[in-house]
């Protein structure tokens, strides 16, 4: 099925979040314009004074991102990586002591109070800030030193899709930079035409197996992680369905357990070795009797929900860009609004 039929087949078309979902490639491709150089001289900058650590700010999807943003750093560039807690800050008011340290600030709309005041504390401790923001009038793109305009345009459903596409590129540019990686700077520039492709392929078995589900698990490892959390928190959000996010590692602990006949989890491999733990994570599944739903990059489209292998940095995104569209359309299948996620808004004001 190719990708318009799909999409009207699904029903994807007539909701905000499937046509912002489509946005994702035109999204990367104004993203990488527009911050070419401003990455090139952060980058440069990061290799001739190296933070000692790196910590991490962001909610919801943002943080998730984050993640993805954890295994560039550690896993190409060795520096540690760490998540800011917010409420150390804006419940706790206790101290930050960050000289040296570089802090990666993500924001759709940049103006979450407690992001603010753990951004601003961070700076102030004599952390470099660099944010990673939509909203370019919002006061956390003020006050980075280093301002990364994510150039998604308006998002109007409450869930992110295209912003959060935006962020993992950003941070796979960020990284191709810093770590001077000619093979990641030619994926990152090829990344808009790949998901193009990627928005196209068929993941409607994922919709067949999870219109009438009530849990599952999504499991990711390595890169793969942070679009496993993203998943399980997409299911929530859109389709109301309780899902939790593990590492293909993690999994094998205790969340074990309660596996049984037609179980559904949905699994995201890459064709890098970390995704070899997903693969025989998912073989371990599938021989308990559940309801595996595994895209595997290394098959090259040949998984039970097909893939594009490339980079393994790149192919986590072009999958949550195919997760995205089926997401949409389970969530019309289940009866439920993507775009209006109950109890629900864009700006979360957290304090």
């Amino acid at each position: 099925m190719i990708a318009d039929e799909n999409h009207k087949a699904t029903g994807a078309a007539a909701t905000l979040m499937g046509s912002e979902a489509a946005e994702g490639a035109a999204a990367v491709r104004r993203l990488l314009d527009a911050n070419i150089d401003t990455l090139r001289e952060l980058g440069a900058a990061l290799r001739a004074t190296p933070p000692s650590l790196v910590a991490t700010c962001a909610r919801g999807s943002s943080d998730h991102a984050a993640t993805y943003g954890k295994y560039l750093i550690e896993t190409l560039l060795g520096v540690p990586v760490a998540s800011a807690a917010p409420s150390v800050v804006s419940v706790f008011s206790a101290p930050v002591v960050a000289n040296g340290a570089l802090c990666i600030a993500i924001s759709q709309s940049g103006r979450s109070p407690d992001l603010l005041a753990t951004a601003e504390a961070y700076k102030k401790s004599g952390a470099r800030l660099v944010a990673f923001v939509n909203d370019e009038t919002s006061p956390l793109a003020a006050m980075a030193d280093t301002y990364i305009a994510l150039k998604a345009g308006p998002e109007k459903s409450v869930a992110a899709t295209k912003s959060y596409i935006v962020s993992l590129a950003g941070l796979a540019a960020l990284v191709a930079e810093w770590a001077d990686d000619d093979a990641l700077r030619a994926a990152v520039q090829g990344l808009p035409d790949l998901l193009a492709k990627a928005n196209g392929l068929d993941w409607s078995a994922a919709v067949e197996a999870l219109r009438d589900a009530r849990n599952l698990f999504t499991i990711g490892r390595g890169y793969t992680f942070g679009i496993a959390q993203e998943a399980a928190l997409k299911f929530k959000e859109t389709c109301g369905l309780h899902a939790e996010a593990f590492s293909a590692a993690e999994v094998k602990h205790g969340p074990m357990a309660i596996v049984r006949d037609g179980f559904p989890v949905l699994a995201f491999a890459g064709s890098d070795t970390a995704g070899d733990g997903v693969r025989d994570t998912s073989a371990v599944f599938a021989e308990r009797g559940a309801r595996v739903c595994l895209a595997d990059a290394k098959a090259d489209g040949a998984s039970t929900l097909p893939a594009l292998q490339t980079h393994p940095v790149i192919e986590p995104i072009l999958m949550i860009q195919s997760f995205y569209h089926m997401a949409n359309a389970l969530s019309v299948a289940r009866g439920h609004d993507p775009d209006r996620p109950l109890f629900l808004s864009k700006v979360t004001e957290t304090r």
